[in-house]
């Protein structure tokens, strides 16, 4: 069944009077959202036991894509001193519910501007990108300090210790790509482009495919023709699946993979859980990919983190 439209779901809410918003200036933790669960986990490490972190999209077994917002969503909108989001239209769903519940002092982080990035921005999966978390988890700790400034000190501090923890996967990425730079990989999706292209990897799937299968349209058939020889052909060391978004073309892909011995590795849009952080799903998924490459094994499914 298909969940009530965004408006709807705020005349909702709103019918029912101040009540929410009321509720919503009272004493207690700052209330903030994670419009993708990735950034509720690094709101969740800068804000601690100072803040309640909630996450919107966060199941890893549904497109990310395709959500709709709820009554219920609207109201978490309408109670939120913080909200993350990403931007680049991957949710801009939730534009629609910040503007309409409204709060002079609400802080909203838009990772795309953020970044500075142009709304023209072809890949939209930022939280892949190395340079992407450290920017927000500074922007975190800066806007959860002027909402609670008695635990400032605790918010940067945080902030800082979470940048800091980043380095171990910084440090794998620099590896891989010191000693396989350059190696050929297959992907269904740009989910994971930022990674792959940081660690060296030459993606070989047509670009073009890889946007009208994440627009959910058919790709051409001569894209279809150069991702089938890439496998075929033993074009490529690895093949980066979209555990998310899947189709009956995305399983031809998987199955023509498997039958030419190309090692798969699954990508998620959202963090899987229970049993990941930010930093530990990332080394993850290079540790994932690593393994493709030098031991011609899949991991085509994130088990429980560490």
């Amino acid at each position: 069944m298909k969940q009530l439209p965004v408006i709807t779901a705020l005349m909702i809410l709103f019918a029912a009077g101040p009540l929410g918003i009321v509720a919503a200036e009272a004493a207690g933790p700052v209330k903030a959202i994670g419009v993708e669960n990735e950034y509720a986990d690094v709101i969740s490490q800068i804000g601690g036991k100072f803040v309640k972190v909630e996450a919107i999209v966060s199941d890893p077994n549904t497109d990310p894509h395709s959500f709709e917002a709820s009554p219920k969503i609207a109201k978490q909108f309408a109670a939120a001193d913080l909200i993350v989001k990403n931007g680049v239209g991957y949710d801009e769903w939730a534009d629609k519910i910040i503007a309409a519940a409204a709060r002079p002092k609400r802080k909203v982080i838009d990772v795309q501007q953020l970044l500075g990035l142009p709304d023209s921005t072809p890949n939209p999966h930022l939280w892949y990108d190395p340079k992407t978390m450290p920017a927000v988890a500074k922007a975190v700790g800066d806007a959860l300090a002027e909402v609670d400034p008695a635990h400032a000190a605790d918010f940067h501090a945080n902030a800082d210790k979470f940048i800091a923890s980043l380095e171990p996967w910084n440090a794998a990425i620099a590896a891989f790509k010191a000693k396989h730079n350059k190696t050929p990989i297959a992907a269904t999706e740009p989910v994971a482009n930022y990674l792959l292209e940081a660690m060296g990897f030459d993606i070989l799937t047509p670009f073009s495919l890889q946007k009208a299968i994440m627009d959910g349209n058919d790709p051409a058939p001569q894209d279809v023709t150069t991702q089938n020889n890439l496998f075929t052909g033993g074009k490529v060391k690895a093949f980066a699946y979209n555990q998310q978004v899947t189709s009956a073309l995305t399983k031809s892909f998987l199955d023509l993979a498997k039958k030419n011995g190309i090692p798969v590795v699954g990508v998620y849009e959202t963090m899987p859980t229970p049993g990941y952080t930010y930093q530990s799903w990332m080394l993850a998924e290079v540790a994932a990919l690593d393994k493709a490459v030098t031991e011609k094994v899949s991991t085509e499914t994130l088990q429980k983190g560490h």
